[in-house]
């Protein structure tokens, strides 16, 4: 195989695993209110240098700790199957807090300063995780 081949056939997976890496979180619902069925099931956790995802799936966080640098956005996704009870992201420090969140449902917060932020699901305390912004 020459050199070309080889590059182009190196470029088309990238671009084609992208794609498929980003279809799991695709904009099928538009946050918090929406009731579509969540179709996300691969933990895509970095879209790019400065947002992250977070998927909710299993009554659990994925991943559960994350480090990220100061002023990336982190969007927690509920990847719960439809019908499931909902779910929050909630500042253990009262950072932030969000609506229920419902299958398909999303929410976003921006971490301007440095520091652990240690967050749990208030329906479900159990349900913990942590953002380090380094």
């Amino acid at each position: 195989m020459t050199t070309t081949r080889k590059a182009l056939s190196l470029l088309f997976g990238s671009i084609c695993g992208g794609a498929i890496a980003l279809a799991c979180f695709s904009d099928r619902s538009a946050g918090p209110g929406t009731t579509t069925s969540a179709e996300c099931r691969v933990p895509v956790t970095v879209i790019d240098s400065m947002h992250y995802i977070i998927a909710i799936r299993d009554f659990g966080f994925h991943p559960d700790s994350l480090a990220v640098p100061r002023g990336a956005t982190v969007t927690w996704i509920n990847c719960e199957d439809a019908g499931t009870e909902p779910h929050t992201t909630t500042s253990d420090a009262a950072v932030w807090n969000s609506p229920d969140l419902n299958p398909g449902d999303r929410f976003s917060h921006t971490f301007p300063a440095q520091g652990g932020f240690p967050y749990h699901c208030t329906p479900h305390p159990f349900m913990t995780g942590k953002v380090v912004v380094q």
